[in-house]
């Protein structure tokens, strides 16, 4: 599967952005889809993981302010990002796999966001 990212951008601090990752196929059998990101300087860490169960999970700096979904019928994941901050700032990734493996094996290219305070 493929996977395309987008949404990314320059936004203040507080403002709010949607990423998007659609996929090149029906993401109805992935065992997994999730997002990640890397900032400058830093190692990719996990932001939200959405199984196919329905089941989500958060890295704790992000709980409460971002949301990951996904709509089988668009085959595409998002991610809803609410009171962001400059330590948001990176390039997200998109991932994905059909296996019991995180991250899966499927990564999408970045998409960077960029808060300013």
């Amino acid at each position: 599967v493929q996977l395309q990212a987008s949404g990314g951008g320059l936004v203040q601090a507080g403002g709010s952005l949607r990423l998007s990752c659609a996929a090149s196929r029906s993401i109805g059998s992935l065992h997994v889809m999730g997002w990640y990101r890397q900032a400058p300087g830093k190692q990719r860490e996990l932001v939200a993981n959405i199984f196919k169960s329905g089941i989500v999970n958060y890295t704790n700096s992000v709980t409460g302010r971002f949301t990951v979904s996904r709509d089988t019928s668009k085959n595409t994941m998002y991610l809803q990002m609410n009171s962001l901050k400059p330590e948001d700032t990176a390039l997200y990734y998109c991932n994905a796999g059909y296996l019991f493996t995180i991250p899966g094996a499927y990564w999408g290219q970045g998409t960077q966001v960029t808060v300013s305070s």
